[in-house]
């Protein structure tokens, strides 16, 4: 599958391991939560570039103290309306301060990768075939202004409305004008 990075497709080198599959050498791998906390320090001690895999149900809280060890965080979105992988990647870079990859798995649609890079997604895994396509398109995107604040610094609807009332009261407009 296509991966993305600053709407650029990239090499990828991280390799998705099962629950079951061998541990290949030299290799950075991903993988499920279930297998890193049942394989962790076996996992740690091969010395190899570690990620984990959270299924949309798995927050990033249950890999907090994990965090250091950890180079790369994969957020599943399992299907189109479960958004819970927006809040984790906030999680990760706002609260934890995460400074490895955070990727977006699985279904991930064009119209949400612009929010998907300002909650702080640093790749993208595309499976959709429709999503490359537009992406190969270069579309700009559509929205400029947002609502919610991010920890991307991009002013939101209400800071400009009120940044655009001071200014008025600093050229001597009032509401009665």
């Amino acid at each position: 599958m296509p991966l993305i990075k600053d709407g650029r497709q990239i090499a990828d080198k991280w390799t998705k391991l099962d629950n079951e599959a061998e541990v290949p050498t030299g290799a950075s791998i991903i993988v499920s939560l279930d297998r890193w906390n049942s394989e962790k320090e076996t996992l740690i001690d091969l010395g190899l570039e570690l990620g984990v895999l959270l299924e949309s149900n798995e927050s990033p809280e249950l890999i907090e103290d994990d965090l250091n060890k950890l180079s790369l965080i994969a957020l599943n979105f399992p299907a189109f309306g479960d958004g819970r992988a927006y809040s984790y990647a906030r999680i990760l870079k706002e609260r934890y301060e995460f400074e490895g990859e955070v990727r977006a798995v699985g279904d991930v649609l064009y119209d949400q990768i612009q929010l998907m890079q300002r909650c702080g997604f640093d790749t993208l895994e595309i499976e959709s075939d429709a999503t490359l396509r537009s992406l190969n398109r270069n579309k700009s995107a559509d929205v400029n202004v947002f609502y919610q604040p991010t920890g991307d610094g991009e002013a939101t609807a209400s800071s400009l409305r009120k940044r655009l009332i001071e200014s008025h009261k600093e050229l001597g407009y009032n509401k009665a004008s």
